[in-house]
């Protein structure tokens, strides 16, 4: 019987565990999305119009911010953690800061690529 519970416990672990690597996909993924988004106007300046080249910019820096709060919400919202595992979860004040923080950045970052100097090559 103890084997049956240990392995119920790992069980919850895992489950604990798959939650935040889905949480760390939806971050890598914004960060990625944010990091395009401010390239695609510094490296497309010069290849495609203008207006083409802040839409794509801002697609990618809205869809980053839309990640940061979308990794939020997956992970506060996936459930209660199963009962006996001895895995913690991050806090939801340091979720809630960390992507407000990143939200905020992507915001300025959508700012910067509309109100800094367009430069052509």
């Amino acid at each position: 019987m103890e084997a049956a519970d240990r392995r119920t416990q790992l069980a919850a672990d895992r489950t604990v565990l798959a939650a935040e690597r889905t949480y760390a996909a939806w971050m890598r993924t914004g960060f990625a999305a944010l990091a395009s988004g401010v390239g695609a106007r510094t490296l497309l300046a010069g290849v495609l119009g203008h207006w083409l080249v802040m839409g794509v910019g801002s697609v990618l820096i809205l869809f980053s911010a839309f990640c940061f709060g979308a990794a939020v919400w997956r992970e506060l919202f996936a459930g209660a953690p199963p009962p006996g595992t001895d895995v913690r979860r991050i806090p939801s004040g340091v979720l809630y800061f960390v992507n407000g923080f990143l939200a905020l950045v992507a915001l300025a970052a959508l700012a910067g690529i509309w109100l800094g100097p367009f430069q052509n090559r």
